[in-house]
């Protein structure tokens, strides 16, 4: 190949099978502990879950219904963990100011922003006719 790089090259791509899911779990289960160390909207998001999830369990609906409430919260989550890594990536190439570094940290602020606006969208879908029931 006349790329100075394959992939087959990576010290990284090792590990196959059984060995790559359990070094993949370890990597997902450090990114989950940083995350609750240092990142405060992971935090607050995480807090949401928590409390919301007792909610969703106990309203009266269906299953479906209520693994849509629990999973748009998780879905948040999500798309907090991915932000954070663009805002990560970033602040470890330059701390300066740039113009495409604020946008791409912007773009990532408001992707969680539409996260919760769809996961509240959905919650006062599905709620509003129990609480106007009540």
């Amino acid at each position: 190949m006349n790329t100075p790089y394959h992939i087959d090259q990576n010290p990284h791509k090792g590990n196959r099978g059984i060995a790559r899911a359990w070094h993949a779990a370890k990597n997902s289960w450090c990114g989950i502990v940083y995350a609750l160390k240092e990142e405060s909207a992971f935090r607050q998001e995480l807090t949401l879950l928590v409390c919301l999830t007792p909610v969703a369990l106990y309203l009266p609906l269906n299953s479906l219904e209520k693994c849509a409430l629990i999973v748009s919260l998780i879905m948040v989550l999500v798309v907090e963990l991915l932000n954070s890594s663009v805002e990560a990536a970033i602040d470890r190439i330059s701390f300066d100011h740039h113009d495409l570094s604020k946008r791409a940290k912007d773009f990532g602020s408001a992707a969680v922003m539409l996260a919760l606006l769809a996961a509240a969208l959905l919650w006062i879908t599905i709620c509003a006719p129990l609480v106007m029931h009540w």
